[in-house]
């Protein structure tokens, strides 16, 4: 009996499904920032509502962040706009920053035997200025932004759901907080999923919220952005582009020395 009953004690154990560890996706995060380091993503984005039911684009591209996970540079290439592909190197978004435009719409504006035109106009830094107002406004390299997506959210399993509004996002976000839609629509909220890899990292992050401000062939439409991330922690080195082939002056209605004041 005793041998019967250690038998089905094992078989019992053996049938019990494997708790998976769960790890911290702050403290996650954290162990892999660092100056030089960045992740790499694959962006889709649809724009529905109005006459343009489905505008769809996506972007690849690097970051490389700081310390505190805040981007100090990207790295992006955009494709299925309507001007064609394009390609965006930025630093700092902010006052001092620089940003470099190729392709797109720009691309018709540059002088013969420029590739790339180079910007430090403060607005053009934001991001949502340089890829576009569908890009992902969610930066999960922010440790407070993660942390902000977590308690805000409901997690099973693998995956965070829930909303935050702008003005919530922002103060802890300076991804967010250097977009224009903060400034559109505090009170705006955005839908989010995050989906998170066995070991606490960012695998995917889906949102959707709907323009109530901004412009006008934008108010009322509905952006969702599903975003996945790779390579956390991997070496990155964002340089700028080669100076011979950029400029600071567009050709504009025949004048090709039209640049922005900084």
């Amino acid at each position: 009996m005793i041998t019967t009953l250690v038998a089905c004690a094992a078989l019992l154990a053996g049938a019990a499904p494997a708790q998976a560890v769960s790890k911290d996706p702050v403290q996650a995060l954290k162990a892999v920032l660092g100056a030089g380091h960045g992740m790499s993503f694959t962006e889709t984005t649809t724009l529905s509502g109005g006459a343009d039911e489905r505008a769809e684009r996506r972007r690849k591209g690097v970051f490389e962040f700081d310390a505190e996970g805040r981007v100090k540079a990207l790295d992006v290439t955009t494709t299925g706009g309507e001007h064609g592909r394009e390609r965006v190197i930025g630093f700092n978004h902010d006052i001092g920053g620089t940003s470099y435009q190729s392709g797109g719409f720009i691309g018709k504006w540059l002088k013969k035997g420029k590739t790339w035109w180079k910007d430090n106009h403060r607005l053009h830094l934001w991001h949502t200025e340089l890829l576009g107002y569908d890009e992902q406004l969610v930066n999960p390299a922010e440790p407070a932004t993660l942390a902000a997506l977590l308690k805000n959210g409901r997690r099973s399993g693998d995956t965070v759901t829930g909303t935050i509004a702008f003005k919530k996002l922002a103060p802890v976000s300076r991804w967010a907080g250097h977009s224009t839609h903060a400034e559109w629509d505090p009170d705006g909220r955005l839908a989010y999923t995050v989906t998170l890899t066995s070991a606490g990292l960012v695998s995917r992050v889906q949102s959707t919220f709907t323009f109530a401000a901004g412009l006008d062939e934008l108010v009322g439409r509905t952006l969702h952005v599903d975003t996945r991330y790779s390579r956390w922690g991997g070496k990155v080195s964002i340089k700028a582009p080669d100076p011979r082939e950029t400029t600071t002056e567009l050709c504009i209605e025949g004048n090709c020395h039209w640049r922005l004041p900084h």
